[in-house]
């Protein structure tokens, strides 16, 4: 089954501009639409949509940054006829409109500081931990995002970015429950352009139950990367601006997209 469910995702990733139905996908897998549908939440953790928006979203991001074109052609090339529905998806799944997304990257200050604010003094809560990664002969770089959401999009609560395995530590959280992700790229040959790099390993934990003035304790393993992960994996390198060349910002053409942004290390020095 698994084969087959990512055949159907190889087919998003290559039809991500179509129409594609349930009834599309399951073809692709060979399985009725019902048990196709099941098997796939079972794999992944999602329904087929939702891995579908996420990938058209995930190029829509890539176009806004990497292109001069405006938003509604961008909205039309990831598959969407209505430009209201593609900014309110957008919009609910990055945190900001399209356009404001772009806007903020030229202007250097794409972080989640510029989408929302942690919570401060007595309310605020943390989680620490320690992340695992597999033994590898290049040297990695980890990223860690706390999120409302199991499945996991827009601009991580807190995040942490540290080299190799190690502590971790995520701060300023409101109480709640949350969900961490992870994931770790390769340090050598780093695209300058943080969302093409795509992660060797991934993982993900519980957090539980975070309270104020106390820090939760959820330690991650990862794993190598898949098919089956969901593109908001690939998002979280965007967060890392602490290899990005100085640019002048009274020039709107040098486009380093999140490369001029507050740096986002949320561990205690």
């Amino acid at each position: 089954m698994q084969t087959a469910v990512e055949r159907a995702i190889d087919t998003m990733w290559s039809r991500y501009h179509e129409p594609l139905s349930l009834a599309d996908m399951a073809d692709t897998a060979i399985l009725s639409k019902f048990y196709f549908s099941r098997v796939f939440r079972t794999l992944t953790g999602t329904s087929p949509g939702r891995f579908l928006t996420a990938i058209r979203l995930t190029k829509a991001k890539q176009l806004l940054l990497e292109t001069s074109l405006s938003v509604t052609e961008i909205s039309y090339m990831v598959g969407y006829n209505s430009l209201g529905t593609f900014t309110s998806r957008f919009t609910r799944s990055v945190g900001v409109p399209p356009a404001r997304y772009r806007a903020l990257s030229y202007g250097g200050i794409l972080s989640p500081s510029s989408f929302s604010g942690p919570a401060r003094g007595t309310q605020a809560g943390a989680v620490a931990g320690w992340v695992g990664v597999p033994e590898t002969s290049t040297p990695v770089r980890v990223y860690v995002g706390a999120f409302k959401d199991p499945i996991a999009q827009g601009v991580p609560v807190a995040c942490d970015v540290r080299d190799g395995s190690g502590p971790y530590r995520l701060e300023a959280l409101p109480e709640g429950r949350f969900y961490l992700r992870v994931a770790v790229v390769a340090v050598d040959d780093l695209d300058p352009n943080p969302s093409k790099r795509r992660p060797l390993f991934v993982g993900a934990a519980e957090a539980g139950s975070v309270r104020a003035g106390r820090t939760a304790e959820a330690d991650i393993e990862t794993r190598s990367a898949s098919t089956l992960d969901l593109p908001i994996l690939l998002a979280l390198p965007e967060l890392d601006t602490r290899e990005a060349p100085d640019v002048d910002l009274a020039v709107p053409a040098a486009r380093t997209p999140l490369g001029r942004a507050t740096p986002l290390d949320a561990r205690a020095r």
